[in-house]
């Protein structure tokens, strides 16, 4: 085998990870995400959650873009309840070339890298929903601790037009600003 066979055997598994993280072209994703107004903190309102966070009270994400295409993520909660120990997670996401910005391979511990589709964005980037084409995660997020239910439902509607079952969704319980230690 020449050194470029090689290589290219070495560097298929890489290749064949990131094509997997794409969504099929009917799965809802913004058509462009404005990066800059994207970054900063977004409150969980609702999610179908991954287990490590099921029982999470006050959940938060935040994004900085460190260099181009990467984000920095920190995701914060407290376990339990408004005083439960507060958990950290600090994956990376990298912006996948050819999406405008909507679909990210978020980084979790060294090998796990997950796919994450920002589906929806509104004009004023208050509300965001991003979800997987698994369908088996999904975050409605905005950037307040509490939305009103009109926009709730219009938001939990968009989820079940992607194909989700909304009974799974679980409302994130938030405290108000002035209530909360976010440490």
């Amino acid at each position: 085998m020449t050194a470029v066979q090689k290589i290219a055997v070495l560097l298929a598994p890489l290749w064949l990870a990131a094509c997997s993280l794409m969504p099929p072209a009917d799965f809802p994703v913004e058509d462009n995400v404005d990066i800059d107004r994207y970054m900063g903190k977004w409150y969980v309102i609702a999610h179908i959650p991954p287990s490590a966070t099921e029982n999470a009270y006050n959940s938060i994400e935040r994004y900085e873009q460190t260099e181009p295409g990467t984000i920095k993520t920190t995701f914060t909660y407290r376990e339990g309840g408004f005083d439960g120990e507060q958990q950290t997670m600090h994956p990376v996401g990298s912006v996948l070339e050819g999406t405008n910005n909507a679909v990210w391979a978020m980084r979790f511990y060294w090998v796990l890298r997950m796919q994450y589709v920002i589906s929806y964005v509104d004009d004023d980037y208050q509300t965001t929903i991003v979800a997987r084409d698994k369908r088996d995660y999904v975050w409605i997020m905005a950037r307040t601790p509490q939305i009103d239910e009109a926009t709730y439902d219009s938001l939990v509607k968009k989820v079940a037009d992607y194909g989700y079952d909304t009974a799974k969704l679980r409302k994130v319980p938030q405290q108000p600003l002035d209530a909360r230690d976010d440490g």
